[in-house]
């Protein structure tokens, strides 16, 4: 089995790091940044419209 993951970037700090799209909440939660803490829908985090469609896939 491949293990899947999708790229984050924060809109605020502009950080970036991957998570297994089966471990992240529902897209229209509010998610927050480690980094900075900047509060938005998690739909906002995806880095490409590729990512959230596989996020789409594992909810």
């Amino acid at each position: 089995m491949v293990d899947a993951f999708v790229r984050l970037v924060c809109p605020e700090c502009g950080k970036e790091w991957q998570d297994n799209p089966a471990e992240l909440q529902d897209l229209r939660s509010n998610f927050s940044c480690s980094a900075c803490h900047a509060t938005r829908r998690l739909t906002e985090f995806m880095r490409t419209e590729r990512d959230l469609e596989a996020v789409k896939q594992f909810q």
